[in-house]
């Protein structure tokens, strides 16, 4: 059976990305009320060398999502410990496990974890072998087409298949390039001739067009989505309609359910300020949609408001002149 089935509408299987410091709980709460994604990814669990795996497992819960799958990420670069966490998520009820090669963060990679593994594919066979051999659940792996170049990029590729790893996400940017040039899909179609096992492509997915381009122009086998769910929350939905031949056209009822559920998830320990910033984050990309709305986003982010509430109310009506 396919860890990444389509659907009978041929709609391939649809990823909610894991993105750090956006695509926290609130906001996976908030988009898995919208729902239309297969599966989603949580941000990754950070495995330190001196870890106390225990007392960091603690943070993920299988069931946050209801009856949405919610996968385990986790990010280390030491084989053992990143096996035993491996063994703790599957305690936890994680349905897979999905391990970072690909955070860009100059802090996480200075600790030689995340992107930094890419440097040596005869590591990441190793710590990906690591894992894989620790636990009964599948583990994919979720890689940038290299650290500062793509010369490694097939023997990445290669050494995480012999692994073990079941299927691998693709972002076709390296370390160094950030999130700045256009994603090169190139590379997933190469992937896609270097190695036998799925690839998820990933990156410049902003509308249901860029959705239809990236599966014709690679043949990838399944999509991740990050950026372009904060931009637009139905985009899952609109591609399985796509799919179906008809039309997903949200109502303004459904972006206050969907803005309103991520107020209502907001730490409650955070202050007013930190929940206000929260807001302006969110609606940051909300307001990126349509060239009418990016013109009001400066408006938005200049707010002085440090009431939550009124700012809330005030950026949707922001939003509702756009839409």
């Amino acid at each position: 059976m396919s860890l990444l089935p389509k659907s009978t509408n041929g709609c391939p299987y649809l990823f909610l990305a894991p993105m750090e410091g956006v695509a926290d709980a609130c906001f996976r709460k908030a988009i898995g009320k919208v729902g239309g994604f297969d599966a989603a990814v949580r941000d990754f669990l950070r495995v330190p060398k001196n870890a106390h795996v225990k007392s960091l497992a603690v943070q993920y819960h299988s069931d946050e999502l209801g009856s949405i799958p919610l996968f385990a990420q986790l990010m280390g670069a030491d084989p053992d410990l990143v096996a035993l966490m491996g063994i703790e998520m599957e305690r936890r009820k994680a349905p897979r496990i999905d391990f970072n090669c690909g955070c860009p963060s100059n802090r996480v990679n200075g600790r030689q974890a995340g992107s930094s593994l890419l440097k040596d594919p005869e590591f990441l066979h190793t710590i990906t072998k690591s894992l894989v051999s620790a636990v009964s659940i599948p583990v994919s792996v979720k890689i940038r087409s290299g650290y500062a170049d793509t010369s490694l990029f097939k023997e990445n590729l290669l050494a995480i298949e012999e692994a073990g790893a079941k299927y691998i996400t693709l972002h076709p940017r390296t370390k160094i390039e950030g999130y700045s040039p256009p994603a090169n899909w190139d590379l997933i179609k190469e992937a896609k001739t270097t190695v036998k096992i799925p690839i998820v492509g990933n990156g410049d997915i902003l509308t249901v067009e860029d959705a239809l381009r990236m599966l014709e122009t690679t043949k990838c086998d399944a999509l991740m989505i990050g950026r372009g769910s904060i931009i637009n929350p139905f985009i899952f939905h609109q591609i399985r309609a796509h799919f179906s031949n008809k039309a997903f056209v949200p109502k303004w009822n459904d972006y206050l359910i969907f803005f309103e559920a991520y107020f209502q998830g907001l730490d409650p320990s955070l202050s007013n300020k930190s929940k206000v910033n929260k807001l302006k984050q969110l609606f940051g990309f909300a307001f990126k949609k349509t060239p009418s709305l990016l013109e009001k986003r400066m408006e938005m982010l200049r707010a002085k408001e440090l009431d939550p509430k009124v700012f809330l109310d005030f950026s949707l009506s922001l939003l509702k002149q756009g839409f």
